[in-house]
């Protein structure tokens, strides 16, 4: 059964839950990460969620979205993630960490410590279709205009994250 840490809103570990548990209803804090990946050419690594998700099925995600395991930095994560959903892995650093809640229909919802890791790719992906429905590389300026457009295409934490990594001048137009 899969884990995830449970943490008070300063990150601090403060013990495991059932992953599906920690989702329920109003869901309890607890630590997650997205990844962005870029390629050479500016353009963010986004993917379309499996439809076997419990929460924002077939809904547009960041690179790769995840939880640490007990004892698993951030960035280890992110890196084994990128692995098991999209076939590569890459070195990621933490570029921004914030604490969010986001209910979905009447399923459950995320509360989240998320840290932001950032990292370049330009090889082959090679998705897992238990884990992602679709992929593709996308233009900054276009997706968020798309964002600002249709917001219902996207998961809240990837809204949250792009906005704070640009505020942060941590991305490139």
């Amino acid at each position: 059964m899969e884990k995830v840490i449970l943490v008070d809103e300063n990150d601090k570990n403060i013990g495991l839950e059932e992953k599906v548990k920690a989702h329920l209803d109003e869901g309890k804090l607890h630590r997650a990460f997205a990844d962005f990946i870029f390629n050479k050419k500016g353009e963010l690594l986004i993917q379309q969620r499996s439809e076997k998700k419990m929460l924002w099925p077939l809904i547009w995600d960041n690179t790769c979205a995840s939880h640490p395991r007990e004892n698993e930095s951030y960035e280890k994560a992110g890196e084994r993630r990128l692995l098991d959903e999209l076939g590569f892995t890459c070195k990621l650093k933490m570029a921004d960490k914030f604490q969010y809640h986001a209910a979905y229909k009447d399923v459950g919802a995320e509360s989240e410590v998320c840290a932001t890791l950032i990292g370049e790719y330009d090889g082959d992906v090679k998705p897992v279709k238990e884990e992602v429905a679709d992929w593709k590389w996308v233009n900054i300026n276009d997706l968020k205009k798309d964002m600002e457009e249709n917001p219902d295409k996207y998961t809240p934490w990837f809204i949250i994250a792009l906005e704070r990594l640009e505020s942060l001048n941590t991305i490139s137009n």
